[in-house]
């Protein structure tokens, strides 16, 4: 159906609706009748009439609390087209279906590498005539300037980007096209932004704001609890006692259950020492041909495959409910990845297992995995010079063409350089010396300053991740309070809980939990959690260290701010 204008931002109730309605009776009216939802979560509400204020909006909610309905309440509300940036088209067309089934066939689409140019161009034409109210695509199709430029045209009203935590996870290495998507907003003219995200820590929510180019956002954050999953850690020494360990307990497990694994021959191996085990498993990984992994995924929601051996390429989208166990066979590379992880288990409220398998050694693996990729000073320089030598507009698809890197090592370096001040990032896609901007020598050492500091931040993530398998304390309290959530300990659901090994705290705590501080040499931070004689603080210099409370006391170590 067509929708009503909203050119200056202000809600114009659709039909049925009337004026004497206030946002918060029209957004109730709409969930009830389009979505069939009785009762808004206060976070539902909140984050949609936030997003109706035309404010740029951040929802940071929990597995199964209903992020989704927020862009589809505000999308039906708003008067011109939504975009939804998502990241994987299993996931679009998963999101596709939904809206038809609540809200009404023809209501989205998808635009994404499958879409030939005859039927994106009679997209951008419905979209424009009101036929479609919602597109979904990925970052990679807005980096396409004859993509942008037939959104644009289209005057939309609101930008989501679904799963926004991507723009931290995968943005910096494999899918750069993430970081420029302030840029394509503000191409696309400015319209409201929506991000949508399960996980996200303090810098990663930070770091969201900052690339979208978020303006004095509304932040809602809901929930991250999540009580029906019992968390537990499995240490080994050898290698092989864990391999055994880990095939007999998917063995024994309710099903289905899906396994993390960090590489894709291990997948293949462990799925293979599954079935020889008499379990239905099979490998999911990037390496696969597309069909193949969709047709794993649609095994897998159809009870056909009980066991998904997987790399972390797979999950993301997934709404099974019934899933009995997420288990690891190594650590992940952050809390928010694995919790990102687990949160696949249990989605229907039931009780289901979130087991990490852990050696000490596998940490390596990790490691290694992780100083991977990155773009170093000598690509820097060459995608700097390169655009000097176009004389002016340069497109940098087409300096893949020209130099020995990979399109995502291109992208990466003109992210960087454009962070820096060396370049800018034209309307149309081009980029182009940036007036008054550094030296390039004086640029590619700040961005390769920039790449270092990342990596070496994402190291203490990982420390992080390592923390939790070794804590003695509550998993659950470790988890949330990585994200900003204090939890009453002890929990009663994690091995530790069981085992009795967790009290309720009496250390004296100097400072609350999120509380500003300044340590001497690095400056300021945040602090994250207590662990008996320890405080684990967050510095925006240095990432995640944890520091003793005796020496924080004795020394001054921190002062509040």
């Amino acid at each position: 159906m067509a929708r009503p204008e909203a050119a200056d931002g202000v809600v114009r109730p659709i039909a049925g609706y009337g004026d004497a309605m206030t946002d918060a009776e029209r957004i109730e009216s709409v969930a009830r009748e389009k979505l069939g939802i009785e009762e808004l979560h206060r976070g539902q509400l909140e984050a949609t009439e936030a997003v109706l204020g035309g404010r740029d909006t951040l929802a940071v909610m929990s597995t199964g609390y209903g992020k989704s309905a927020i862009y589809q309440l505000a999308g039906e509300l708003l008067g011109k087209p939504t975009i939804v940036v998502s990241p994987l088209i299993a996931l679009q067309r998963d999101q596709v279906e939904a809206i038809e089934d609540h809200i009404g066939d023809g209501e989205a689409a998808e635009l994404n590498s499958t879409v030939s140019e005859r039927r994106r161009h009679a997209l951008i034409e419905a979209l424009e005539r009101g036929e479609h109210e919602f597109v979904l695509l990925a970052p990679e199709q807005l980096a396409k300037p004859e993509v942008l430029e037939e959104l644009a045209a289209t005057e939309p009203s609101l930008l989501v980007v679904d799963e926004a935590h991507c723009i931290s996870e995968w943005g910096h290495d494999f899918r750069p096209d993430y970081l420029q998507l302030g840029a394509f907003a503000e191409r696309l003219g400015r319209p409201t932004i929506l991000a949508l995200t399960a996980t996200a820590s303090p810098p990663v929510r930070r770091e969201i704001v900052e690339r979208l180019g978020m303006k004095d956002p509304a932040q809602v954050i809901r929930g991250f609890d999540r009580p029906n999953l019992h968390f537990a850690v499995r240490r080994f020494t050898e290698a092989k006692a864990k391999e055994e360990a880990l095939v007999a307990a998917v063995a024994d497990a309710p099903k289905p259950g899906i396994v993390y694994i960090a590489t894709r021959k291990a997948s293949e191996e462990l799925a293979e020492q599954l079935r020889a085990a008499g379990v239905n498993a099979e490998a999911y990984h990037a390496g696969l041909a597309a069909r193949r992994r969709g047709d794993l995924q649609d095994r897998f929601m159809a009870d056909e495959v009980d066991v998904i051996v997987a790399t972390t390429a797979f999950g993301m989208g997934i709404d099974k409910p019934d899933v009995r166990f997420v288990f690891h066979a190594g650590p992940s590379d952050s809390i928010d990845s694995y919790y990102q992880e687990v949160g696949r288990a249990g989605r229907n409220g039931e009780p289901a297992e979130a087991v990490l398998f852990y050696r000490p050694e596998d940490e390596a693996i990790r490691r290694f995995l992780g100083s991977a990729g990155g773009i170093d000073g000598e690509g820097l320089e060459a995608v700097g010079h390169a655009v000097e030598e176009a004389g002016g507009e340069a497109d940098p698809i087409a300096l893949v063409g020209r130099l020995d890197l990979s399109r995502s090592k291109v992208l990466e370096a003109v992210g960087r350089l454009e962070e820096v001040g060396w370049l800018e990032i034209s309307p149309g896609g081009g980029v182009h010396r940036a007036r008054g901007g550094p030296s390039l020598e004086d640029a590619v050492q700040s961005g390769v300053r920039e790449s270092g500091e990342r990596r070496e931040f994402d190291k203490t993530r990982l420390d992080m991740m390592r923390s939790y398998a070794e804590t003695q304390g509550c998993r659950r309290d470790h988890i949330l309070s990585y994200f900003g959530e204090e939890h009453e300990v002890p929990c009663f659901y994690c091995d530790n809980c069981d085992a009795g090994l967790v009290h309720a705290d009496e250390v004296e705590r100097p400072f609350p939990i999120g509380a500003a501080v300044t340590h001497k040499s690095w400056g300021p931070g945040e602090v994250q959690r207590y662990e008996r004689d320890r405080v684990v603080v967050l510095f925006e210099s240095v990432g995640y260290r944890t520091l003793a409370l005796d020496l924080v006391e004795e020394e001054g170590l921190l002062k509040a701010t």
